[in-house]
C-alpha cells in the first residue's frame, strides 16, 4: 500500500480509485495522510522562465488553491529571486530556487511543468518534461517552427502526458460563447475571418556587444539554439524579433487570434498560405516584421488573414486585437477582451455582450488574470479527471503551423501549396529549409 504521490496523481488522472478516503490507510501517519490526500486536490508544479509573462503565470498558478508552485527555474537570478518571493507571497510556502529546469524535472514530487521561456525553449522543454513523465503547461506558441510542433504532438502521445497549450482565450466564457453561436450559424456559413494585432513598440538600436552579465546564465539561456554573442538590447524581451530564438509578432500574439479564427471556421490544415511584410518602421537590429499580412486558404471554401502592426497602434473595430468573422447573414467579431459583438448584413447591431472585467490587450505580463485561471482549471481538470482539454496540443499545434507557415512564405519569398491532410508544404525545397531548424551540437531535442 505504501505508493507514492505521483502514482496517486498518475492513477487519479486515469480515472482509478486508488485509495478508500474513508480512514487512515495502515502505512501513513496523519501528516502523510493528509499530503496524500492534498495530492488529489493539488498538483505540484515547476514553473521555467519567471520574467514577466512567466511570473505573472506562476503567480496565478500560485493562486490556485488546488496548486502548489514547489520550483522555480529561471536562469536570470534577479528574474527567480522576484518571483520567488511573489510566490511565497501568495501561497505562503517558499517555492525552491532552481535554476535549471531539468533538475525540477528529477524532483519525483513534481506533477507538471510550467513553459514560460522564450520561444526556442518551448518545445524542447516539453519533450524534455513529457520523457521525465510530467505533464505539460505550455505557452503559446508550442514550438519554434512546425518540426518541433510535430515532436511535441507525438511525445504527448507516447508519454501519455497531458499537454496544454497556452492560448488562454480558448476558455474565457464569453468567447467560448461567441465560438458556440458562431457554429450554430448565427451568421450563416463563416467563410472569412479577419484577424489582427496593433501595438506601438518603439526601436530596439542597435546593440553592443558587451560582457555577460553576473546574474545571467546565457549558455543555458540559449540552450538549443546555435549560439550567438550577448547583446545588450536582447534580454528580455526583445529576443522576440530575432529569429535565431524569437518567431515574431505574427507567434507571440497573431497567434492568439489565428487559433480563435481556426476554430470558428472549423478548419485543421490550409491548402495555401501567402505571407508579405517587413521591418517598415526603424533601421534597427529587429529582424522579424513589424507589418506583416498573413493569407490562409482552406479546402472548405474559407479564407483567414492576420494583420500585424508592431509599430503602429491604430485599433482595428475599435480593438488593439480581434477577430471577426464574415458569413452568409452577417458578422460576429471577437474583441481583445471576453466580449463579442454580432452584426447583420445592413450592419445593424443585434447583440452585444460585454466583458464584466478589465482586459488590456497589449499588457505584455497578465492581460486578464482571473479569465486565465479557467485555463489553468481546464488543465487541472485534464489531468485529475481526464477532461477534453480546451487546447489540447494536436489543436495548439495546427494553430501554431498556420502562423510559422506566414513565417515561412514571407522568408522563401512566394505562396506555399499545402497538403491540407498534414499541413505539410508541398514540393518545395527552398521553404522547407524553414521546417525545421539548426541546434547548439549537444542541444538537439528527442523525443
Amino acid at each position: 500500500m505504501d505508493r507514492t504521490r505521483r502514482e496517486f496523481i498518475r492513477k487519479t488522472s486515469t480515472g482509478i480509485a486508488a485509495y478508500s478516503l474513508g480512514g487512515l490507510l495502515p502505512a501513513f501517519s496523519a501528516r502523510s495522510y493528509k499530503n496524500i490526500i492534498g495530492a488529489n486536490e493539488r498538483l505540484l508544479v515547476a514553473s521555467m522562465g519567471v520574467n514577466s509573462r512567466g511570473l505573472a503565470v506562476a503567480t496565478n498558478f500560485a493562486a490556485q488553491k488546488n496548486c502548489e508552485v514547489l520550483h522555480v527555474c529561471d536562469v536570470d537570478s534577479r528574474a527567480a529571486d522576484n518571483c520567488i518571493g511573489a510566490v511565497e507571497k501568495i501561497q505562503q510556502k517558499k517555492p525552491i530556487a532552481t535554476p535549471d529546469f531539468r533538475k525540477a524535472l528529477e524532483d519525483k514530487d513534481v506533477d507538471a511543468l510550467i513553459v514560460t521561456a522564450p520561444d526556442h525553449w518551448h518545445a524542447p522543454a516539453a519533450l524534455l518534461a513529457c520523457a521525465a513523465g510530467k505533464h505539460v503547461y505550455l505557452e503559446k506558441p508550442c514550438s519554434h517552427n512546425p518540426n518541433e510542433g510535430e515532436m511535441v504532438v507525438k511525445a504527448a502521445a507516447k508519454y501519455k502526458r497531458v499537454l496544454q497549450m497556452g492560448n488562454q482565450r480558448r476558455s474565457w466564457p464569453n468567447v467560448s460563447a461567441a465560438i458556440a453561436e458562431l457554429h450554430a450559424g448565427v451568421i450563416g456559413r463563416p467563410y472569412f475571418a479577419k484577424t489582427w494585432y496593433t501595438n506601438n513598440r518603439p526601436s530596439i538600436g542597435i546593440g553592443k556587444e558587451v560582457p555577460v552579465p553576473a546574474w545571467l546564465n546565457y549558455d543555458l539561456w540559449q540552450g538549443p539554439a546555435p549560439r550567438k554573442p550577448y547583446h545588450d538590447n536582447l534580454i528580455h524581451y526583445n529576443w522576440h524579433w530575432f529569429w535565431n530564438w524569437g518567431t515574431g509578432e505574427a507567434l507571440n500574439n497573431g497567434t492568439h487570434m489565428v487559433d480563435l479564427a481556426r476554430w470558428g471556421l472549423g478548419v485543421d490544415y490550409p491548402v495555401s498560405v501567402s505571407s508579405t511584410g517587413g521591418r517598415y518602421r526603424y533601421q534597427d537590429d529587429w529582424e522579424t516584421p513589424d507589418t506583416q499580412v498573413i493569407n490562409v486558404e482552406f479546402p472548405n471554401k474559407s479564407l483567414l488573414t492576420w494583420e500585424g502592426r508592431s509599430c503602429n497602434g491604430k485599433n482595428v473595430e475599435g480593438q488593439s486585437t480581434g477577430v471577426s468573422f464574415y458569413g452568409e447573414n452577417g458578422t460576429l467579431t471577437i474583441e481583445s477582451g471576453n466580449s463579442y459583438k454580432i452584426h447583420d448584413l445592413k450592419n445593424v447591431l443585434v447583440k452585444e455582450v460585454k466583458n464584466e472585467r478589465p482586459i488590456d490587450a497589449r499588457n505584455l505580463t497578465s492581460p486578464a488574470q482571473e479569465l486565465d485561471a479557467y485555463h489553468i482549471q481546464n488543465f487541472f481538470d485534464g489531468i485529475r479527471k481526464g477532461t477534453p482539454l480546451a487546447s489540447d496540443i494536436t489543436s495548439g499545434h495546427q494553430s501554431t503551423l498556420l502562423v510559422q507557415l506566414g513565417n515561412i512564405s514571407l522568408r522563401s519569398g512566394h505562396t506555399l501549396h499545402i497538403d491540407p491532410q498534414n499541413g505539410h508544404i508541398l514540393n518545395d525545397q527552398l521553404a522547407m529549409k524553414y521546417w525545421s531548424r539548426e541546434y547548439q551540437p549537444g542541444w538537439e531535442p528527442k523525443i
